[in-house]
């Protein structure tokens, strides 16, 4: 079976093994075989069509009815040709004459299948039965080409995202037994040996390796992991055995997660997709009047009713809107695909829509522009206290918060003492946290919430974020913590800028010292600092307002924190979110590594992925324009008609395909 096959099943089970749907493997042979099916009736249709052309006329021995003169002769009585004609006519066209009537019947009149039907079905009524057939085999091929592209298309879209685990490998009673995903419950042991996939979420317990996460992120550096850290399935193991505790059931894994939201991104169309679908349901009917008024007026006034009713097939021939029915929510489906091998998750194409036209981007500061891992660079007591008092008192009353700076407190504190000492413990939102320590009332955290305990507070002339600190009411002093911008920040705000962002913003918590700094040296326009939650989104609200129409706003941030922001902008824009539930369900986009140049990278992708979908609409509506336009003046025949639909429809997708080439951006 091939490797496409083994890997359809959405439950983590491979194609063939116990429990697999049986479908699978009916609906892939199914699929071959009607391609087989179609490829002979192809070439049986194309030899009958050469014979036919060049059957010499045949003397009847007398008047026979239905007879048509042979172009090949005078004789007044030739073979019947329309019935021999019929018979390559049915072989090639008769699925294409089922499903007309049958979609007459449910109401769906003005389609393709109707449009080719009609028009074979009148070219057999003028007596062009080499046209008819020709048509009607012209188009079946080019309907096996565009759903050949359109497979390959799909195919390598699979390929790019082939993270989806084949099995595991589950400790039972001493034993590795090899089963399916789906198949092993929270707390099972698996090992994975090297140079197979990680199957699912877990710790490690023993053994060390180096993963690579490149399927994920888009980034080859390998990660190294050991005894205690979090592994995400969808990761290959490079080197050493692993032995994981699972933590997560295969349905709400990482890799799970990740192909869930790649392959139901086309559920949410752009506007250009809904358009499409609006436009043909309303162009096809169209043309179908104009087409009956181009067979029945002209001749009233002019005469021979034959030229016009066939100059009224080829208008119908040309009409047919595949390019741009296939094309476009192809072309999207290949860009979101392409994004996914960079490590960008697109929850749908109007998100990858939207990005093209954004003109204003907008930064959470800790942990997207800059590292977030927080180092204490000073202590600065007051009288009275120790800078080891101050530093104890500030990590014990933080001992129970996972905040970067939380975390850099008791990293920084060498004498940290028990928890048990720490009780009522009460975090204020967007201030700090208040505490009881060994019976004294400990507060600790930034300026507001001094002036909330209405604390009198010094401040600092080094740069950095300021934890203060109080006991008992009285100012002990404050601790310097400082956070550095990510390697490629810089870079990132200035890709930004030559993509055609017009404006970045950054929102920060920190104090207007710290965020002007980190705003200096990154390049970013405008900056608001000391905001709470509630006050990002306001200044959210305030940058939707002064946008031009048309425009988007995009915020970026941890996906956890932002999420009242993420949801309120135009696209939200999840950082760092390797592993994060929160971030996939928050964000519309979401980059599975923490580098800021990602978002330059993804912009590229949606505004190559817009040009090509206008290029396809234009180049199909242009070409059909001029064919339609010839066709009514009798300068075009039922050949240049096939070419305008088939032949635009294919060289559309072959277009459309590019979406899925974004190496050059990575």
């Amino acid at each position: 079976m091939s490797e496409p096959e083994k890997d359809c099943c959405r439950d983590g089970r491979s194609c063939g093994s116990e429990g697999c749907c049986a479908s699978c493997g009916e609906e892939h042979e199914e699929e071959e075989g009607s391609r087989r099916s179609m490829l002979w009736r192809i070439g049986v249709t194309a030899v009958l069509l050469i014979a036919l052309r060049f059957l010499p006329p045949v003397p009847l021995p007398g008047p026979v009815p239905f007879l048509s003169v042979s172009s090949a002769g005078n004789a007044p009585y030739t073979l019947a040709l329309w019935p021999l004609y019929l018979i390559p006519y049915l072989i090639i066209g008769w699925d294409i004459l089922w499903r007309a009537v049958r979609n007459i019947a449910r109401g769906q009149v003005f389609d393709e299948n109707f449009l080719m039907a009609l028009a074979t079905v009148g070219a057999f009524a003028t007596s062009e039965f080499a046209e008819a057939v020709f048509v009607m085999l012209f188009y079946q091929v080019g309907e096996l080409f565009e759903d050949m592209a359109v497979d390959h298309s799909r195919a390598s879209i699979s390929a790019l995202m082939d993270i989806r685990p084949d099995y595991a490998n589950v400790e039972r009673d001493g034993v590795l037994a090899r089963v399916a995903p789906g198949d092993v419950a929270v707390g099972d042991v698996i090992a994975v040996k090297p140079g197979e996939r990680v199957p699912l979420d877990g710790t490690v317990l023993e053994g060390a390796s180096a993963l690579d996460t490149a399927a994920l992120t888009g980034e080859s550096a390998p990660r190294d992991v050991g005894p205690g850290d979090a592994v995400i399935s969808g990761c290959v193991n490079r080197s050493g055995l692993l032995r994981i505790r699972v933590e997560k059931p295969y349905g709400e894994s990482t890799v799970s997660k990740i192909l869930d939201l790649v392959e139901n991104a086309s559920e949410k169309k752009a506007s250009s997709e809904t358009f499409i679908t609006r436009f043909a349901k309303v162009y096809t009917p169209c043309v179908v009047i104009a087409a009956a008024a181009l067979a029945f007026l002209p001749p009233l006034f002019l005469g021979d009713f034959q030229e016009w009713f066939h100059r009224a097939l080829i208008f119908l021939v040309i009409s047919c809107p595949c390019a741009l029915v296939i094309s476009v929510p192809l072309t999207f489906f290949g860009g979101i695909g392409g994004a996914s091998r960079c490590g960008i998750l697109v929850k749908g194409s109007n998100y990858l829509e939207a990005l093209a036209r954004t003109d204003t981007v907008v930064f959470d500061k800790t942990g997207t522009l800059t590292q977030g891992t927080f180092t204490v660079t000073a202590v600065h007591p007051e009288e009275g206290f120790s800078a080891e008092e101050v530093l104890e008192f500030a990590a014990l009353a933080e001992s129970y918060s996972d905040h970067p700076i939380s975390q850099s407190l008791r990293t920084a504190c060498k004498t940290a003492g028990d928890p048990a000492r720490v009780s009522n413990v009460e975090e204020i939102a967007g201030h700090g946290v208040r505490a009881s320590i060994d019976g004294k009332q400990v507060c600790v955290g930034n300026s507001r919430l001094m002036e909330r305990e209405n604390v009198n507070w010094l401040p600092c002339e080094l740069p950095g974020t300021l934890v203060h600190v109080t006991v008992n009411g009285f100012y002990a002093g404050h601790i310097v913590i400082s956070d550095q911008p990510k390697p490629d920040a810089a870079a990132a705000i200035a890709a930004l800028r030559e993509s055609g962002v017009k404006k970045t913003v950054m929102l920060t918590g920190d104090t207007k010292e710290v965020a002007a700094a980190v705003a200096q040296e990154l390049g970013v326009d405008e900056y608001h600092a000391e905001l709470l939650p509630a006050d990002k989104v306001g200044w959210a609200e305030k940058l939707l307002a002064g946008e031009p129409a048309g425009g988007k706003l995009a915020f970026v941030g941890d996906g956890i924190n932002d999420a009242p922001v993420l949801t309120r902008a135009d696209i939200g824009i999840a950082m760092g979110a390797l592993g994060s539930d929160a971030a996939i369900e928050a964000a519309d986009i979401v980059l599975m590594d923490d580098r800021p140049s990602k978002i330059a990278t993804a912009m590229r992708i949606s505004r190559k992925t817009l040009r090509i979908v206008k290029q396809n609409i234009w180049f199909a509506l242009g070409v059909k324009a001029l064919v339609l336009i010839l066709g009514a003046m009798g300068a075009a025949t039922l050949w240049e008609a096939v070419f305008a639909d088939v032949g635009v429809a294919f060289l559309a997708i072959l277009n459309a395909t590019r979406a899925l080439r974004v190496q050059e951006f990575r």
